[in-house]
Parts: structure tokens; sequence; C-alpha cells
């Protein structure tokens, strides 16, 4: 993903999907809003429910020229027909993707709150690096990833960085000047209209 002149969407599935409903709100969304990249972040590790649900969406995405990464499952990228993984253990297994993915594929990594962690993974050939999480959340040890982080990557690194976790229109209105991309999921797919939710976030961003 290249670094975009203002902020982009970077959109995550709910944790849990139906292959029937969801894509038809997946695409209601997608045609509201101008999307850079669609991440299947789901918590099964089920291969037969990763595979529907990865067909599914790609059909709507790919049908509006939008990539689709999946957490973790490089081998599952590839089967799939996606367009790359989103790694969530930092840099440990950015080479590998890379090699089992080839040189076209979007690898993206997942540092955390981790400056080195950061540094390390796009020394490896990442895509993108995400922080995160930037809002308050009882996930994890309740370690935040500060403006000042995202302040630093974009002064001193020419790598795209995504902005994860908890967010709202303050933290995006704050972040927007620093990031590249903000990757927002169950923020809007708890909401009665997430097209809405998007839109009221998006337009933060500018």
């Amino acid at each position: 993903m290249a670094q975009p002149e203002q902020p982009q969407i970077y959109l995550l599935t709910p944790p849990e999907i139906s292959p029937g409903s969801f894509p038809d709100a997946l695409a209601r969304v997608l045609d509201a809003h101008e999307v850079a990249c669609l991440r299947l972040a789901l918590s099964t590790r089920d291969e037969d429910t990763l595979s529907r649900a990865a067909d599914a969406c790609r059909e709507v995405a790919h049908a509006r020229d939008i990539a689709v990464v999946i957490d973790t499952h490089m081998v599952l990228a590839e089967r799939l027909g996606l367009d790359g993984v989103h790694l969530t253990d930092g840099a440990r297994s950015v080479r590998a993707a890379r090699k089992a993915l080839g040189p076209d594929a979007v690898v993206g990594a997942f540092c955390g709150t981790s400056r080195h962690q950061g540094m390390t993974a796009g020394e490896a050939g990442v895509d993108y690096i995400s922080f995160g999480p930037v809002g308050d959340t009882a996930l994890g040890d309740g370690t935040r990833a500060e403006r000042d982080l995202f302040e630093w990557w974009s002064q001193m690194i020419e790598l795209p960085v995504v902005a994860e976790g908890t967010l709202d229109e303050a933290l995006i209105r704050d972040l927007a000047p620093v990031t590249d991309f903000f990757a927002i999921g169950t923020e809007i797919w708890n909401t009665d209209d997430p097209a809405a939710a998007l839109g009221r976030l998006a337009a933060a961003m500018r």
C-alpha cells in the first residue's frame, strides 16, 4: 500500500460474520465510502469457515477493485486468491510470508507499540506497519500506541503506517496528520448503520 496524501480507510471485517448476510452489508459500506484495503480479521481458526468467509468477501471487494488481505494465514491467502496477509506477530513471520507469497503480494505487520519491531519488519520487506491500540481497551496490558510514535514514524520512516484499535472521531482527528491509514472494524459493525458510522469517522480524517 502506497502512502496516500491524506489518511485512507483500511476496513476490517467483524471477528465473526455470516457468509449469507455479511456480503450485502459489506457492499453497502464499500459503495458508500472509498476504502483502500479490506482485512479478514476473523477470530475463528476453522479452515472451512475462513474459506467460505474469504470467498464471500473477496467477491464483493474485488468487484470494486479493493485488495483483500487475511490475518495470519499466509497459506490460505494464496489458496483463496487473496492479495496478501496481515501478520500479527511483528517482524517474526515477514520473511517467510514474503517468500511464500512473492514480491507482488501485500504483506503487513502489526507491531503493537514497538518502534523497534516496526523498523525490523520494515527491513524484512513489509508493505506497511500497523501500531495499536490507539484507544483505551481492556485487552492486553493496557499499553497504547501514542501520538508521538506515529509522529516519529511519519517523520523518519517512508513506509506507510496504520493506526488501529478502539478508534473514535477525536483520536482520528488527532492522528490524521501523522497516519496514512486508519484500520476500522468493530467501531462500525457494532452499530445499526455501519455505512453512516464509517462516514462520521471518515469525516474526521479530513
